[in-house]
């Protein structure tokens, strides 16, 4: 009876991760294609006008340093959309329901909607790397860190959109929760800059952002050097993912906002 349980909850965890893979897959100009051409911009209008007058580490150019700075903040921003936007879809449409009464537990709920999520987040940062690196070469300095600090990255941002799509219930939060929260966070952690050339007291205000440490993390693996050791960094993302994957399964385990 336990393995028919199992097996039917594996089965269930596979549908709707596939259900959310083909919700942004259908759409991919708009969900993939788009965000690429968003980055795209950015290296082309900063990389244009800072190009020789910025050099933020010895021996790297401010093109090739902006380049895992916009692939990683298109990962973090598309995971966080992909689930967000689905729950809160859901919501509002009122199919969630069909999602709440099959026998799923909150566990495959969570790694469907956040692997699908990281697919996504992944998807857009391999789009945005490959039309980047024509632009200047790019050495892989740490190929393990590069793909720890993306995929955690992604399903961290995965996991809050979760948590903000859970707690929204309409459009106008989310997008307070969006524009407030991972908007600022995620341009103000180094993307198109590095912190070692802020003031002190800035430099250690940009400690206390996690968008930080994935950037900072994900850069090293390029070209080996970095604001942090990129082990502190890569400890400091995990502990934040294990809390917010915590406070997410929790939520969908009591139903919070989503079984009324």
């Amino acid at each position: 009876m336990s393995s028919v349980s199992s097996f039917s909850g594996f089965s269930g965890f596979r549908t709707l991760f596939y259900k959310e893979i083909l919700r942004f897959w259908k759409v991919s100009f708009q969900t993939v294609l788009a965000p690429v051409i968003t980055a795209l911009l950015y290296l082309t209008i900063f990389g244009h006008a800072l190009r020789g007058h910025v050099q933020v580490y010895p021996g790297v150019e401010y093109t090739s340093f902006l380049i895992p700075g916009l692939v990683m903040m298109s990962v973090l921003q598309n995971a966080f959309a992909n689930s967000s936007s689905s729950l809160i879809q859901s919501k509002i449409t009122g199919n969630l329901v069909f999602v709440l009464l099959p026998p799923l537990s909150h566990y495959e709920m969570y790694f469907a909607y956040v692997l699908a999520s990281v697919v996504r987040g992944l998807a857009v940062g391999f789009g945005v790397f490959i039309v980047t690196i024509w632009f200047v070469p790019v050495s892989f300095n740490a190929p393990l860190l590069i793909v720890a600090f993306a995929v955690l990255g992604a399903a961290i941002l995965g996991t809050l959109g979760l948590i903000a799509g859970i707690w929204a219930e309409k459009f106008d939060q989310l997008a307070a929760f969006q524009n407030f929260l991972i908007m600022p966070l995620t341009f103000l952690s180094g993307v198109f800059y590095s912190t070692h050339t802020l003031p002190p007291v800035w430099r250690e205000v940009s400690r206390l952002n996690p968008f930080f440490y994935m950037i900072d993390g994900f850069r090293y693996g390029f070209f080996g050097v970095s604001d942090i050791d990129p082990l502190v960094s890569l400890a400091i993302v995990f502990g934040f993912f294990v809390v917010l994957a915590a406070v997410a399964m929790r939520m969908l385990a009591t139903g919070y906002k989503l079984r009324h």
